[in-house]
């Protein structure tokens, strides 16, 4: 490996990752004339970078030691596994785009035996710093009533499940343009003056860090996959575009890995990390090493839990609390297969066409008083990639598969030998497609709710392990099972569990939490109700992995307002 740079840097703060952490907290401190360095082991990804051959599928995951520095990073445990992402914008570049705030009685995790406690901030602490969030992300509800959005099946089905099923339904503010111009409050577009457009060049959209133009939603379904049309309001687009405009712009650095650091007799941080280059592994990293008057570790759940227990000799106030209280937000991916309509024949959903995510179901709970009983949890409809729609056929009619084949095969031989003189194959090719029944009547469905977090990562060696298990949250998984398949009935549909939660007892989460739990003292948690680890002046947490518990909704949103109100806290505090 080449010898480390003997110069270092110094900053007033360097941020460790990219996501709804970091990015916030490194726009706001640079805002505020604090010289900043954000540090980002992924890639940057400019609209049209993300890969959709199977060539390009294949380099897209993280594996530094293989030379790979793709988008995708996938944990896996026996009882959890999710799926996270390595790039500039962190978790934002695949993730669904829905912005909920966290429901304002589900700021507990109490269980009746008082083995859990509530949280350190309630809604009313939050409100502000969720209003700042969802401007700065441009956050806009799914325009379901204009064209061509109206023509969304998946919403439309959702909408009536929930109507015969006396479930609350909505549509969902998303991170994502759908208009020209930015929107002042999405609870009231100005509909008349800036209406959704469908690919439509967005105002001053060459004003982001790629500088590259952008276009509305062109409800291409590949939001998990990355936006190449940067139609997703992105956190590269937003609070990293702002951060690097700045009089004193942040410094940002992308492919640079964090591996360790300590705190030097003077006082400051050292941070020690790699420079990756592509086309090369990670034996041929170029080390270099920064100081810092304050260290924020935004490396998501399992990334920064892995490097505080990595880290944790030089750090004597890292507590027991490090490493608990593990949740998957109580996700649950799951499909309704072959909807039909009142008529009986398969309905129109197309689960390619829209958004990934564009409504949602909301259930009540225990908490809320009003007689509802058990946890709380949200059901959205889902999408998926066209790309992706041709494995989905093959896989629900392969019996049909091989019957077409076979006729398209003597058809063919036919013409051949001379037998069939028709030349014209096009009508013989349509039906070699088959009747598309499976894809274009079936959708993904998207549970997330208030599972119980139990779980502990740990470090066994230099790996990290986590031994959460869906047993101490069955009821709830139970009761988002109950209602997935009363909605797959409401619209005539199968319901079915994702295979690994049915073969496995594995829950997939796209959004794990949890680690470093934000708590009212040491003995609840790892960091204070404003980021800062106890007992370690200057050193904070700031992502996923400092909630103490699930957030219910989505949590992106809940992790950018948390940031935004710890970067409030060091600014004012002035420390």
């Amino acid at each position: 490996m080449p010898e480390a740079q003997n110069a270092m840097e110094h900053f007033d703060a360097v941020v460790v990752g990219s996501g709804f952490g970091g990015s916030v907290m490194a726009y706001r401190l640079a805002e505020a004339g604090k010289r900043v360095c954000l540090l980002e082991r992924g890639k940057a990804y400019p609209p049209g970078s993300f890969p959709r051959t199977p060539h390009g599928m294949k380099q897209n995951f993280w594996d530094p030691s293989a030379g790979l520095y793709g988008l995708y990073s996938f944990w896996s445990f026996p009882g959890t596994a999710a799926l996270v992402s390595s790039g500039l914008g962190g978790g934002s570049l695949i993730y669904a785009n829905v912005l909920l705030r966290k429901d304002e009685k589900w700021f507990t995790d109490q269980s009746p035996d008082g083995s859990y406690v509530p949280w350190a901030v309630d809604r009313k602490a939050l409100d502000p710093h969720y209003a700042a969030v969802e401007k700065m992300m441009n956050a806009q509800k799914y325009p379901f009533h204009a064209a061509p959005y109206n023509k969304t099946g998946k919403t439309a089905a959702m909408q009536e499940a929930a109507g015969k099923l006396g479930l609350e339904w909505d549509l969902l503010p998303l991170a994502v343009s759908f208009r020209r111009k930015p929107v002042d409050d999405f609870r009231h577009p100005d509909d008349a003056g800036n209406p959704p457009e469908y690919g439509a060049p967005i105002e001053n959209g060459n004003e982001n860090i790629h500088k590259m133009h952008r276009l509305t939603c062109r409800l291409c379904g590949e939001c998990d996959a990355g936006c190449n049309y940067g139609s997703k309001n992105t956190l590269d687009y937003t609070y990293i575009s702002a951060a690097t405009r700045l009089q004193a712009p942040a410094d940002v650095r992308t492919m640079c890995e964090v591996k360790s650091f300590d705190r030097g007799p003077d006082g400051k941080f050292h941070v020690r990390y790699v420079r990756h280059r592509e086309g090369r592994t990670s034996h041929d990293a170029v080390p270099e090493q920064i100081t810092a008057d304050k260290l924020i570790i935004s490396a998501g759940t399992f990334g920064s839990s892995f490097l505080l227990l990595k880290n944790r000799a030089a750090f004597p106030g890292l507590g027991e609390q490090l490493g608990k209280r593990y949740s998957g937000n109580g996700d649950l991916l799951s499909f309704i297969i072959k909807a039909t309509g009142p008529d009986g024949n398969c309905r129109n959903i197309d689960g390619t066409y829209g958004p990934v995510i564009t409504s949602g179901i909301r259930t009540p709970d225990e908490l809320e008083g009003n007689g509802a009983t058990g946890r709380g949890f949200y059901v959205e409809d889902g999408g998926f990639p066209a790309f992706l729609a041709w494995m989905i056929e093959t896989a629900g009619d392969l019996s049909g598969d091989l019957r077409r084949s076979y006729e398209f095969g003597k058809r063919i031989l036919l013409s051949r030998i001379g037998i069939d003189l028709n030349p014209d194959l096009a009508g013989d090719l349509s039906k070699l497609i088959g009747d598309c029944i499976t894809s274009n009547s079936s959708f993904p469905v998207l549970a997330m709710g208030r599972d119980n977090p139990t779980g502990t990562t740990a470090l066994k060696g230099k790996y990290l392990t986590c031994d959460w298990t869906r047993d101490g949250s069955a009821e709830l998984y139970d009761r988002i099972v109950e209602t997935g398949s009363k909605i797959a009935h409401a619209l005539g549909a199968k319901y079915q569990d994702n295979p690994a939660y049915e073969f496995f007892n594995q829950v997939i989460t796209a959004h794990p939490l949890g680690g470093c739990a934000m708590a009212r003292h040491k003995g609840e948690g790892v960091v204070n109700e404003w980021g800062e680890v106890f007992d370690e002046p200057g050193l904070y947490v700031c992502d996923g992995s400092v909630l103490p518990g699930p957030v219910g909704p989505n949590p992106a949103l809940t992790i950018g307002a948390l940031a935004d109100r710890f970067a409030t806290r060091i600014i004012e505090s002035g420390r």
